[in-house]
């Protein structure tokens, strides 16, 4: 009987240390030999890449995971199957959030991507002619981009608050009477020989080789949120030592000489 008095208090106290250990487990993660790091094919995979070549001279091993499209990376990062990526803006990760009640968040910045305004023909807001066929994306994201640009070049007004999420019945005013059309924004370059102007997103511009400097005269600031694009990780990651390695490594000399040398100015460092 004494013998058993002993061992309850005993097996109490065990057990209570392992309940108190695997309550611990849940709230921190380790960091994995190879870490993997999620980005789209192309831009955001070629310079992650880099930022690999660079990680390994630290002695952090790290793995580019190429996705096709814009929903996966996250879902992959919430499950944990990757512990980075590096493709999305803010307000794209805090909307993927909202949907999913998932808890991503930036650790850094890693490149700029703004939307522009591009013309084979018009070289300032101040040329654009009455009239003028204008393209915008039909996508809600980047349509309301668009519409928003238009704004800040000041061709339209829209109402008040409406930001990205506007839409052309969110137009104002209209002083040039400009003839809005909503394309995929992957025609966006191709539509250039048939309308005056088109707002197109940076990867687009980027992938069909246009030329930012003679094609392009009114883009978004480098402090809009929709052009800065982001290293995001999971909540519980956030204070990661190696991972915050990793956003600095975006933001080194060796990072921003090969996106200056790869894109030509199309793409820039958000650092």
């Amino acid at each position: 009987m004494k013998l058993k008095r002993l061992i309850t208090p005993l097996l109490v106290g065990v057990l209570a240390f392992a309940i108190a250990g695997c309550g611990n487990s849940t709230q921190t993660s380790e960091t994995p030999k190879e870490i993997k790091i999620g980005a789209t094919a192309g831009p955001h995979a070629q310079v992650a890449e880099a930022v690999a070549k660079e990680a390994q001279k630290q002695g952090i091993n790290l793995k580019v995971v190429e996705f096709s499209d814009y929903v996966t990376p996250d879902k992959a990062l919430a499950d944990g199957d990757i512990q980075l990526n590096a493709y999305q803006h803010v307000p794209f990760m805090e909307n993927f959030n909202k949907q999913n009640n998932s808890n991503l968040v930036a650790i850094g910045k890693t490149i700029l991507m703004p939307m522009g305004l591009y013309s084979n023909s018009i070289h300032s807001a101040q040329d654009v002619p009455n009239g003028a066929i204008v393209a915008v994306p039909n996508d809600p994201t980047n349509g309301g981009r668009g519409l928003a640009l238009l704004a800040k070049a000041g061709l339209i007004t829209l109402k008040d608050g409406v930001g990205f999420k506007a839409t052309v019945a969110d137009i104002t005013s209209n002083p040039k009477n400009l003839q809005i059309q909503e394309l995929e924004a992957a025609q966006l370059p191709r539509s250039l020989d048939d309308v005056d102007v088109a707002a197109i997103p940076m990867n687009y511009v980027q992938s069909a080789g246009l030329n930012v400097e003679k094609q392009g005269f009114f883009l978004e600031p480098k402090d809009e949120p929709l052009a800065v694009m982001i290293l995001a990780v999971r909540g519980q990651d956030k204070d990661n030592e190696t991972y915050k390695k990793i956003a600095e490594i975006y933001k080194s000399e060796a990072i921003k000489q090969f996106i200056k040398d790869t894109f030509k100015g199309t793409i820039t460092s958000a650092n």
